[in-house]
């Protein structure tokens, strides 16, 4: 099979999707159409439509946009089904129903930011951080019934260095997810459009989930030992942000956002978890059940995010403060 035998509709809406597309446009592949989220109202009244990262990019490269409400919609089926598309890539998009994953005689693969059957949800990245994951990865696997349960075609890994975040992993991930996306390709094309793919396992009792992330979700629980809590502020940083709140006996209260922090060799053996300690002037410990976290940087509800030095600067009596 030639590269120009593939009719391809690309899926996706953020900056990560992007990158892939890119790929696609770049090495020659047919691209007949993209398919998006609709545009996202911003603004104070709302009153702005935001287009997708994804929808920007088709348009400005000549690339036919569809922008379904919803994906079983009729006239959305029989325009997708009218480019005649004999293949689909997904990348960071929402869930696909039946008679639109199945179309193409091909299939539909998706590309998954995580080692399949690990962190299988809508955020793997994240949790690949917050539970302390060395190596993660992304993963080629045709869609079925179910989410992130598609026999896999293709795995490349990546590893996780102790002090990254979630930014770094998010970048790197994002090029690995180019690269794996024209490497199935190649397999399809080999194979004429049947590469081998592998059916993952049905047994998920030591599987890690990634499900979505909400605000609560971020709230740092103190009764944990330092690395755990180390590892749940980097996997937030620097979006959505761990945070924590802090009462002082008057009532006044503190949210704060935490975006770095360092392991410390400090016992907290003396210390509840969650109890402030401070030089005064550049250092800002917080216990754990072990050891004492030291807090790099942090932003104050509604002020900008500033490092340890500039927040004790600004505010005085911080030791008075206790979790709540």
């Amino acid at each position: 099979m030639q590269k120009s035998d593939l009719r391809i509709i690309f899926m996706g809406t953020p900056e990560f999707a992007v990158a892939t597309l890119e790929a696609l446009v770049e090495n020659g592949y047919n691209v007949v159409a993209v398919v998006t989220q609709p545009d996202k109202p911003v603004g104070r009244h709302g009153s702005i439509l935001q287009p997708s990262a994804v929808k920007q990019f088709a348009q400005e490269h000549g690339l036919p946009v569809l922008q379904p409400e919803r994906m079983k919609d009729p006239n959305f089926i029989e325009d997708l089904r009218a480019y005649n598309a004999n293949l689909q890539v997904v990348v960071a998009f929402r869930m696909l129903p039946k008679v639109v994953w199945a179309m193409p005689e091909f299939g539909t693969f998706n590309v998954h930011a995580a080692l399949l059957p690990q962190y299988r949800g809508a955020a793997p990245i994240n949790w690949a951080v917050i539970n302390g994951e060395t190596r993660t990865g992304v993963t080629t696997f045709f869609l079925d019934q179910q989410i992130d349960t598609g026999r896999i075609i293709h795995q490349l890994p990546f590893d996780i260095p102790d002090s990254a975040d979630v930014e770094y992993v998010y970048d790197g991930l994002m090029r690995l997810a180019a690269r794996i996306c024209i490497e199935t390709l190649q397999l399809i094309l080999q194979s004429d459009g049947h590469p081998e793919s592998i059916a993952q396992p049905t047994d998920t009792t030591d599987l890690k989930p990634a499900p979505k992330i909400f605000k609560e979700t971020c709230r740092i629980n103190w009764q944990q030992s330092a690395k755990r809590i180390y590892d749940f502020v980097r996997g937030l940083s620097p979006y959505p942000g761990a945070w924590t709140t802090f009462s002082d006996n008057d009532g006044s209260e503190l949210t704060l956002k935490i975006f770095r922090t360092t392991k410390t060799s400090l016992s907290a053996s003396s210390m509840r978890p969650g109890q402030i300690s401070t030089d005064g002037h550049r250092k800002l410990y917080i216990a754990t059940t072990d050891r004492l976290l030291q807090i790099d940087e942090l932003q104050l509800a509604g002020k900008k995010r500033m490092d340890t030095a500039s927040f004790l600067n600004g505010i005085k009596g911080i030791e008075k403060y206790f979790i709540i």
